[in-house]
Parts: C-alpha cells; sequence; structure tokens
C-alpha cells in the first residue's frame, strides 16, 4: 500500500455497495486506483468489507456496514478541474460530469455561474454528491477533490466558528479564501459564508452555510478519519473534538456540529492488511469493544 502523508481520510459508508462504487469512481477520475480490501467478520452489521481506494491521487475509504446512513448534500466532493493542470479541461470535465451522472440527479445543471465560468452540483446514483467546477488557474492552486462541509438547519450561520474551532484543533493549518452572502441573497443571511476553504493538516477543506429549507443534515454516512502516530495524538483529537457521548463507539465521535469524524492509529492500517486471519478477527473484536481506541490494547490483541 502506498504510503501518502494524508492524515484525514474521508470515509464512505455504504449498505453493500462499496466496492462496485470503488471501482465506478476510480474508472471516471484519473489517477485512481483501489489499493486494498479487507473483511470483518461478525460485526454488528453482519460480515463488513473495508475498502481503500485513491480518487486522482486523494485517498478515500469505504465500507459496507448496512442500511443505516444516507449519503447527503450536507458533505460533497469538490472537483477542481485546472486547466493550468489539464489539458482540455472543460472536456475533461464534461466527461466526468456525464459518467457521474448516469443513474444520477443534478442539484445544479453544468453551466456558467457569477462565481464560475463552468460549474455543476451533481448527485451519484449511491447518493454522494460532487461539485465540478473550472477552476481559475490564476487563483492559488488547490487540490484537485477536496471535501465540503454544508452547515443547514440549526447549524447554519456557524461555518465560520467551526472553521475557526477546526483551524485551533488541527496542526498545519491555515484559513484560505472567504466570499460571504452580499445584502439581497435570502433566505441566505448577508455576512454568513458563501464559500470558504481552509487547511487542516497540510489538506484542503471547503465550507459553506445554506439557510434554505434542506431536509438534511450532518450523519456518519461520510465521517473524516484522523491517522494518528500515539496514543496522546489519539487522546488529544478525541477530547477536543468528541461532543455526542451517545456517539462515540470504535474510534467514531461526533463534534459539535454533528460532523462524524473517527480517530485511529496509523498502524490500525497494517495491522488490518498485514494480519492472519486470526489477528485480524482479534483486533476487529477488540475494535467493537472500545469507544476511544486503545493502542495498547489493539497491539496486545495483534500479538495474541
Amino acid at each position: 500500500m502506498t504510503k501518502t502523508n494524508q492524515n484525514i481520510v474521508p470515509h464512505l459508508w455504504y449498505d453493500k455497495e462499496a466496492n462496485e462504487a470503488a471501482e465506478f469512481y476510480s474508472s471516471i477520475f484519473p489517477d485512481s486506483k483501489i489499493t486494498n480490501v479487507v473483511t470483518f467478520h461478525d460485526t454488528p452489521s453482519g460480515d463488513s468489507q473495508l475498502v481503500s481506494f485513491e480518487l486522482w491521487g486523494q485517498k478515500f475509504m469505504a465500507i459496507n456496514a448496512g442500511p443505516y446512513f444516507k449519503f447527503n448534500p450536507s458533505v460533497s466532493f469538490i472537483v477542481n478541474v485546472d486547466p493550468s493542470r489539464e489539458k482540455d479541461a472543460s472536456e475533461k470535465m464534461n466527461e466526468i460530469w456525464n459518467k457521474l451522472s448516469e443513474g444520477g440527479s443534478v442539484l445544479m445543471p453544468l453551466g456558467k455561474y457569477p462565481f464560475s465560468e463552468k460549474y455543476g452540483w451533481i448527485q451519484d446514483k449511491y447518493g454522494l454528491t460532487w461539485q465540478l467546477i473550472l477552476t481559475n488557474p490564476e487563483g492559488e492552486e488547490r487540490p484537485t477533490i477536496v471535501p465540503s462541509l454544508m452547515f443547514v438547519g440549526d447549524k447554519c450561520g456557524r461555518a465560520e466558528e467551526a472553521i475557526h474551532f477546526y483551524l485551533s484543533v488541527f496542526k498545519n493549518s491555515k484559513k484560505g479564501h472567504f466570499a460571504r452572502y452580499p445584502q439581497g441573497m435570502e433566505p441566505d443571511k448577508e455576512g454568513t459564508i458563501m464559500f470558504s476553504d481552509f487547511m487542516l493538516e497540510n489538506q484542503w477543506f471547503a465550507a459553506m452555510d445554506s439557510a434554505r429549507d434542506h431536509k438534511f443534515s450532518f450523519n456518519e454516512a461520510i465521517s473524516l478519519m484522523v491517522y494518528c502516530d500515539t496514543q496522546e495524538e489519539i487522546d488529544y483529537y478525541w477530547d477536543k473534538l468528541s461532543a455526542v457521548p451517545a456517539s462515540e463507539q470504535c474510534g467514531w465521535l461526533k463534534d459539535k456540529y454533528g460532523v462524524s469524524w473517527q480517530i485511529v492509529p496509523r498502524e490500525m492500517d497494517e495491522m488490518m492488511s498485514d494480519s492472519t486471519p486470526e489477528q485480524f478477527a482479534r483486533v476487529s473484536k477488540a475494535t467493537l469493544k472500545m469507544k476511544k481506541l486503545n493502542l495498547t490494547e489493539l497491539r496486545k490483541a495483534y500479538e495474541g
């Protein structure tokens, strides 16, 4: 498995289509591949498969774990198609859009908008949403795929506060671009965040407020996995981020905005991919008993 220094990895929860979806996305985006598939037996959702994959150089993880959570547009992925990096960027964008729209639905049609020469927002056949944008090559360079958080409902108007909170928690972080709603864009309130981006652990994320009447909010379908090297790091992120005790389970937590995170030791990847079936079963079993993950206990389980 290639080692990348991506410390925060988006994690997608499927009922049973994770492998199929990872293959679908890998066939659409350049520089993409499935890097690993492992199966957990006897989890609360039965047998679960965990699929690691890369899209355009960005790491993702997906799990088959039952029909409990559905994707919605509160977390989407921005795809920056940059003419300075991509030959025939506009055609490339059309191609990606057409493939993603098979069996999906359009949230904002592909076209010209005040903020972009070419932009569109689409929900694919699995329910995952993508914002395709032809990037202005004059601007500061951004990665090709950027996770984006939309603050809606009772969280609307808190995007800026959330960004500052995340910047205070994560190292190697900085503010990027901030655009606010002007007057006269009701229901959106003047001064709230129309679009912003920010860096955590050297990775870019985006956030926005939307006061429209959305029937969804953040849930566990998309979580952000934070890889930690030590127990101290695990404890640190857990203490800073966890705000909903009832949601603490197997390394998962929810923050005060409802965003789900998984705080995991980096070693766990190796334990899962380079293990005998017995080791794997012991580590899985130990994990299922924990709320916050305990690295010493996981090592003990792995070593038997």
